[in-house]
């Protein structure tokens, strides 16, 4: 069974519960990190600028606090292996779903985010 790295479970316990239950179930059926929860001012302008986020502070759903969006990534991560990300996705909804949960993943929008996931 897989389980949440320090550094996971430290930006886990930033998201809102129900993004935390969705992903505590999804653990135990594939290996992922997360990467991001909440974003202060200083780290989404600084998503903004490199181009991570198209989102200014506040405007984003990492800003609130807890956080609304969870950036997620499987393990070991590849940024380029576009196909793993579609498979996570397909575990967060079915857990999602499972617990009567809506989520936005942000492989979906124009803009394609394949880490990101809101209520």
């Amino acid at each position: 069974m897989y389980r949440f790295s320090k550094r996971s479970l430290e930006n886990l316990a930033t998201c809102d519960e129900q993004i935390q239950l969705i992903l505590r179930q999804a653990i135990q059926r594939i290996d992922f990190a997360v990467i991001c929860g909440h974003r202060n001012k200083d780290d989404q302008e600084k998503a903004f600028l490199s181009g991570n986020s198209q989102l200014h502070f506040p405007q984003s759903a990492h800003n609130d606090f807890p956080s609304m969006a969870v950036d997620i990534a499987p393990y070991p991560i590849d940024w380029e292996n576009i196909r793993r990300f579609k498979v996570l996705k397909k575990i967060i909804f079915e857990e999602a779903e499972k617990l009567g949960i809506d989520l936005v993943w942000g492989g979906d929008w124009s803009f394609r985010d394949y880490p990101h996931y809101q209520l």
